[in-house]
This record gives C-alpha cells, structure tokens and sequence, in this order.
C-alpha cells in the first residue's frame, strides 16, 4: 500500500460526510433501483457456501441487503457488515429488525481501510469476507484489500463482485454505462485482477477471476490455503 492511500482521521471524516450526504435520501429507495444494475450480487452470494459456526463479513454494506440474503441462506452462519455512512446504517439497521435477524447481523460504522475487527464485533478472522459494488467508490481500494486480507482465517476466502471493464458490450452501451456511472462517483477498477493475483501470489493463496456478463461484470474468489500468512 502507497503512502497516498493511507487515510488520515480527517480523511476517513471528509469521506463518511460525503457518503452521508450523498445516501441521507438515496438509503431510502437504494435497494430499489440497484437491483437492475448490480448484477452477479446473489450468485456472489450463494457462492459462499460457509461452514456452520463461521464468521463472514461484508465490507460495504450499505442498507444491509447483501447480509440479510446472505444470512437466509446460511442460517447457521454469523454474519457482521462495515459501513462509513451512518446513514445507511440507519437503514440497514431498520431492515435487519424488520426481518428479526438482529442475533444473526451485527453492523457497524468504519473505514474499511483501518478497521479493527476485535474491537468493534469480538471477531479477529472471518472464514469469509465479501465485497459488493464498493471497490469502484472507494478511491483508496487497494487498501481496502491490503488490510481485508490479514483478517481471513486459514482456508477463508474473499469474495468480490464490482463493474468490470464492459469489453464485450456493444459500444455505445459501454460509453452511455460509463458517462452514468460517473455521475455517481463510481469507477470501474481495470487492474483488479493485477492487484489481487499480486496478493495471492504474496500470501500464497489461489485466484478464481471471471467477468461475467460480457465483461459487464468482475467476480473474483481469493481462497487462503491452510497456514497462509
């Protein structure tokens, strides 16, 4: 990690104002609307596969959907979820009551790139950690991953879907998905793939990657092996 991405206290600051602002009203009808565009978020999901017992957070999580999809599926499974906006954390919190999850989800504010798991949930490694459509917001990503990793537990995996690079859409589709995507602050991550092959090759792990959907998408699974550092 380079030294202009680490983030200072006012950094971390500056960023959850923006997020706030920028999801104070959108929280409300977030899941709505995302759920036409985010492709790839329930196969991500389903793709977990925990063991009964286990730990998985999400990094990201926003108004909480992925963590209450994920925890239906694996109800033998507990599930913790990072946000910076504490806005949609109002929201996610709304939305694991109402469907009586509260002893299955814990939820809270962070930066994702300094995080102390012990400190906020009680949970040093996760078998699983997952990553929804936040990279490409995150200007510091890399960092979000440099520190995520350390956090898995021997054989755990990281699973992370976000826009891909759109190389097999027609043109003008990639173009118009692009100008809009932009609009929000959302930048597809083209050396994704470069970064986490690096990281897996330093900790000894292995590297699943596909972009689905015509490129529309990328989905990468990192799966620690047993003694990884």
């Amino acid at each position: 990690m380079s030294s202009s991405e680490m983030l200072t206290r006012d950094d971390t600051a500056i960023a959850a104002k923006k997020m706030d602002r920028m999801y104070r009203h959108q929280r409300r009808f977030y899941d709505l609307t995302r759920k036409f565009y985010l492709l790839g978020r329930d196969g991500m999901i389903r793709g977990l596969k925990p063991a009964p017992d286990t730990h998985i957070l999400e990094i990201g999580c926003g108004t909480a959907r992925n963590l209450i999809l994920a925890a239906k599926y694996f109800p033998d499974a507990d599930f913790f979820g990072i946000d910076i906006s504490d806005e949609m954390l109002i929201t996610a919190r709304a939305n694991i009551a109402r469907e009586k999850l509260d002893d299955a989800i814990e939820v809270a504010q962070a930066d994702a790139t300094s995080f102390d798991p012990k400190a906020l949930f009680g949970v040093e490694r996760f078998e699983r950690i997952f990553i929804s459509y936040s990279l490409s917001m995150i200007p510091v990503w890399r960092a979000v991953l440099a520190h995520a990793m350390p956090m898995l537990a021997p054989n755990g995996e990281l699973h992370i879907v976000d826009f891909g690079d759109q190389r097999g859409l027609p043109g003008f589709f990639a173009r118009a998905l692009q100008r809009w995507l932009t609009l929000f602050h959302v930048t597809p991550r083209g050396d994704l793939e470069v970064q986490l092959r690096a990281l897996a090759d330093y900790r000894g792990a292995e590297l699943h990657f596909a972009r689905p959907f015509r490129g529309y998408a990328q989905y990468a699974v990192l799966r620690m092996n047993h003694g990884s550092a």
